[in-house]
């Protein structure tokens, strides 16, 4: 048996009682998706994990901190912002962005842990 195989049922069969339970309650996570993907991208995680380790930061401190101009850090910022991840303040001629809520920190912080013990992606 081919390795593919050995993580697939061998025989078709399925339980009634469990897909009628759990179908109608999919689409309660439409919208989630679009979470995951604004954090699929590298720079868009590591703008939100120093996000996390600061109530706000001035979108040239963010550039500074991932290495990239003030324009490719606000133009992630403002996508963050779009995807309702990230909040902004104008101060004068300085643009400060925090997390818009605790779920958005638990989630990089559980991430983050998960990822350090040890899983590996196959």
């Amino acid at each position: 048996m081919t390795k593919h195989k050995q993580d697939a049922c061998e025989t078709y069969c399925y339980d009634q009682a469990v897909i009628d339970r759990v179908q109608p309650k999919i689409e309660e996570i439409s919208g989630v998706e679009l979470l995951f993907k604004a954090l699929s991208d590298a720079t868009r995680l590591k703008i939100t994990y120093a996000l996390t380790l600061e109530k706000e930061l001035c979108v040239c401190d963010v550039a500074n901190i991932i290495g990239s101009s003030t324009a490719t850090a606000s133009h992630h910022l403002r996508m963050l912002r779009n995807m309702g991840l990230a909040k902004y303040r104008k101060e004068g001629k300085l643009v400060f962005y925090s997390l818009k809520d605790s779920h958005v920190r638990q989630l990089v912080t559980i991430a983050k842990t998960h990822a350090e013990e040890g899983v590996k992606i196959v």
